[in-house]
């Protein structure tokens, strides 16, 4: 069903209201919007109020808001924030201390009320001017539409760990992704609330919604150089990227079955073990093909073991959301 103050071009909406957060006024009595936008930040200061201003703009026709989660930031951000608050609009959300990009995006789509969700970083390098072609690829029927910068204006330490990262995820995942984690991105809000986010898990998004059956879409976005503050990432994103990337596989691959992850290494090891056992008889008990049986037979029993566990905390528990602490919300 069409939002009533949407115009004919609008994705349509499909989303319910959304939980509730710690605040510190009531409802302004603004209407309810048709599209948020959930901006982490950290030390920033230079440029929320440019991206408030661009944001608007784009937003102009659709009734919006922005919600900004300050991450911890040790600059002026939060004072930057409180100047271009609006009631109901522009709304702000201070960390206690820095949770991580998906605590803060988790906070965010907590508090939002639209029905369509943007997400965008806070530095001015992802373009406001795009939105409107976020908004008419969703409505081709897409869930959840990502941005991909194909022409990046990043150093080499942080564009070669993505494209590596990049390649990996799309042999491993089975879904065809340039850009994994972009952080331009346009969902409907039955996206938003369906995933579970905990970790570093943000950048894994589309995986994570492909999985669960929401159609996926990436399109070319113009990318811009920072002007202010520094990046944050750098190869060490890579390690803990491949650490989540084995995450996200046993959530979205083995979820109903985690036994079967631990399950095929585990057999494997078992059959070394038992070559490594012939090999010890057919040497006289010797020592090393002794311990070489030995340390592959314990590896594969507790390999057996972590699978059961898993077995039985996804039959009888649930996951964790990210944790986070907000310290203060101005709606």
């Amino acid at each position: 069903m069409q939002h009533d103050h949407q115009p004919e071009s609008a994705p349509e909406g499909r989303g319910g209201e959304p939980e509730g957060g710690v605040r510190d006024a009531a409802e302004s009595g603004v209407e309810r919007p048709f599209i948020s936008v959930v901006v982490p930040v950290k030390n920033e200061r230079d440029t929320v109020a440019e991206l408030a201003s661009r944001v608007r703009a784009q937003l102009a026709a659709y009734p919006h808001e922005i919600v900004f989660i300050d991450d911890g930031s040790t600059d002026d951000t939060w004072a930057a924030l409180e100047r271009i608050y609006s009631p109901g609009v522009v709304r702000i959300v201070k960390f206690r201390r820095n949770f991580g990009k998906t605590a803060a995006l988790k906070a965010g789509f907590n508090l939002i009320r639209g029905d369509i969700v943007f997400t965008m970083d806070g530095d001015l390098q992802d373009d406001p001017a795009e939105i409107p072609r976020f908004l008419a690829k969703l409505n081709e029927g897409y869930d959840l539409v990502s941005g991909w910068k194909k022409r990046r204006h990043d150093p080499a330490s942080k564009v070669l760990p993505s494209r590596i990262f990049n390649r990996v995820v799309s042999a491993t995942t089975g879904l065809r992704v340039h850009d994994v984690n972009c952080g331009f991105k346009c969902y409907r809000r039955e996206v938003t609330q369906a995933l579970r986010l905990h970790g570093e898990m943000h950048r894994f998004m589309p995986i994570l919604a492909h999985a669960h059956g929401f159609r996926f879409a990436e399109i070319v976005v113009t990318h811009h150089k920072r002007q202010f503050g520094k990046s944050k990432y750098g190869f060490l994103r890579l390690f803990k990227g491949f650490f989540d990337l084995f995450t996200v596989l046993l959530l979205t691959k083995f979820s109903d079955r985690p036994a079967h992850a631990f399950g095929f290494p585990a057999t494997g090891l078992l059959v070394l073990a038992l070559l490594a056992g012939l090999g010890c008889a057919a040497t006289g008990g010797n020592l090393l093909w002794a311990l070489a049986c030995a340390t592959l037979f314990v590896t594969s029993f507790c390999s057996f073991c972590f699978g059961w566990v898993a077995e039985m905390i996804v039959t009888t528990g649930e996951f964790n959301n990210a944790f986070y602490s907000i310290e203060r919300v101005r709606d």
